[in-house]
């Protein structure tokens, strides 16, 4: 006689919310790792899985699901508890054998992610003979510690907002005089190549512009359109080329403030060379796809395209649709997002309505934060999110607009 097959139990997503849930109110706090809920005593973590068989990041994942296929049952739970996350050990380099310079860009204050390329490229030279990465910026190096910064030099917070090369640059030679860097690394954008062009033609050093390969013997750039390859050996003064060196994951360190007040303030008092100068306002449906860090996207759920215009304009967000938007003529065909359109890598991609084709999910692989509203709360795209809203877009959407003009005008 057979034995009947167990029954399978139904997971309850709102159930696991609930679970998850630390604190309550107008904005409830959730864990950051799913609960793990025993069924026989053991259950599978699909995210543990993923990263675990994650072999590379960039320029596009790739996966290999054969890979440590012993961890499939290392993260199962017994009882009700919060999966355990390993504690990143954090490396400390107290006496550095040489200074790495990483001069950010850090826009608004933000750390922007060419800013973290840069800081992964300066960690290949550091690491090659226990020297230590020293960042340069605005604003307190809390946020690059995970990003690889062992020291940090913070500028005026004044200085983010204002241009004037002039101060970045005299701040970088009086560092250079300071701490005498083997290697001073810049952004290859057009903040950071001015800062420096001007910090080589004040040294007097050559300047190896859009490196994209780097190791303590050999920096190369392309040239030609890409056709041929330039290689020398690293000079002091190097600018990094956007999308070059995938940002660090896993790692921590110090990033321990430098009390160089004097250095870095040298170049305070010095008047700026250019009279007017300020940062022109783009419309966000004028730049390609390919090109905007924000876009706003919606799908077969939009009904209210006053709303999803307004929104767009309120945000400053670029404006994409799904292939069922474009082919609806709500959105120009060249703001189709997907296998059959556009593979964007924005750094945010707020996706309205939008229930997640795969041919969808491919355009997005690129994309760093993902927020969806859907009001299907199994739809692919509520999964891929970082954030996810369950909700009907013709309500979100005013009530954003709504929101973001309350706080203009406050």
């Amino acid at each position: 006689m057979t034995q009947p097959s167990p029954v399978r139990r139904r997971v309850d997503p709102r159930a696991e919310r609930a679970a998850r849930t630390i604190l309550t109110g107008q904005r409830p706090r959730l864990l950051p790792q799913p609960v793990a809920v025993a069924v026989n005593g053991r259950r599978r973590d699909p995210r543990a899985l993923r990263a675990a068989a994650l072999v590379q990041i960039q320029p596009r994942p790739r996966y290999d699901w054969a890979r440590d296929a012993a961890s499939a049952g290392a993260t199962a739970a017994v009882g009700i508890g919060v999966a355990a996350t390993p504690a990143i050990p954090l490396q400390v380099i107290a006496e550095p054998a040489y200074l790495i310079l990483a001069m950010l860009d850090r826009p608004g204050g933000e750390v922007s992610e060419h800013d973290r390329q840069v800081i992964a490229a300066a960690r290949l030279l550091a690491d090659a003979g226990g020297g230590a990465v020293v960042t340069v910026s605005t604003g307190s190096g809390d946020a690059l510690a995970e990003a690889g910064s062992d020291r940090h030099v913070a500028l005026p917070d004044g200085w983010a907002d204002d241009y004037v090369p002039e101060r970045r640059a005299a701040a970088a030679s009086a560092l250079m005089a300071a701490l005498s860097p083997r290697h001073i690394l810049f952004p290859d954008s057009p903040d950071g190549g001015d800062v420096a062009r001007r910090v080589a033609a004040a040294a007097g050093e050559r300047l190896f512009a859009g490196v994209q390969s780097l190791g303590p013997d050999r920096a190369t750039r392309q040239s030609a359109g890409g056709s041929l390859e330039a290689g020398h050996r690293p000079t002091r003064l190097m600018t990094v080329a956007v999308d070059a060196f995938p940002p660090l994951d896993g790692v921590r360190h110090e990033a321990r403030p430098l009390d160089l007040a004097a250095p870095v303030m040298a170049g305070e008092e010095l008047p700026p060379r250019l009279g007017g100068a300020r940062r022109l306002a783009v419309d966000p449906d004028a730049l390609s796809l390919s090109e905007t860090d924000f876009i706003l996207s919606a799908g077969n759920g939009v009904t209210d395209w006053q709303s999803f215009a307004e929104l767009g304009e309120a945000l400053g967000a670029t404006r994409a649709g799904s292939r069922v938007v474009c082919d609806a003529g709500h959105l120009p065909r060249e703001r189709q997002v997907g296998a059959s359109g556009m593979v964007v890598s924005a750094r945010c991609y707020l996706a309205f309505g939008i229930a997640g084709a795969p041919q969808h999910l491919q355009g997005i692989t690129g994309v760093r934060h993902v927020i969806a509203v859907n009001t299907d709360l199994h739809a692919e795209m509520i999964k891929r999110a970082d954030l996810s809203i369950v909700a009907d877009a013709q309500a979100v959407m005013p009530a954003l607009i709504r929101l973001i003009r309350e706080r203009r005008h406050a």
